[in-house]
C-alpha cells in the first residue's frame, strides 16, 4: 500500500522531516519526505496499511515545536 500525505501548519524549521523519517523507519515504511515552497511538508510512504495509519496518526501531532493545521492523506 502507498499513501501521499501533505502536512500543513508550522512544520518547517522544527525538524519535521528528520523526525518523520525516523518514525517511518521505525514503522518499517519506505518513501520520502520533503519541504514544499508553500511551507507544507509532502510525504510519500509505502508499506503495510497499519504502519501507514500509525504514521499518519503521528503526522497529526508531529515533533515538538510543530503546530499542525491540516493533514491530507491520499491512499493508493
Amino acid at each position: 500500500m502507498q499513501a501521499e500525505i501533505t502536512v500543513k501548519g508550522r512544520v518547517q524549521g522544527v525538524f519535521f522531516r528528520s523526525h518523520g523519517k525516523r518514525q517511518a523507519q521505525k514503522l518499517g515504511l519506505a518513501g520520502w519526505i520533503k519541504n514544499e515552497p508553500d511551507g507544507s511538508v509532502r510525504i510519500c510512504v509505502q508499506g503495510p496499511l497499519k504502519a501507514i495509519n500509525d504514521f499518519a496518526q503521528w503526522c497529526r501531532s508531529g515533533p515538538p515545536g510543530a503546530s499542525i493545521d491540516k493533514v491530507e492523506i491520499i491512499q493508493t
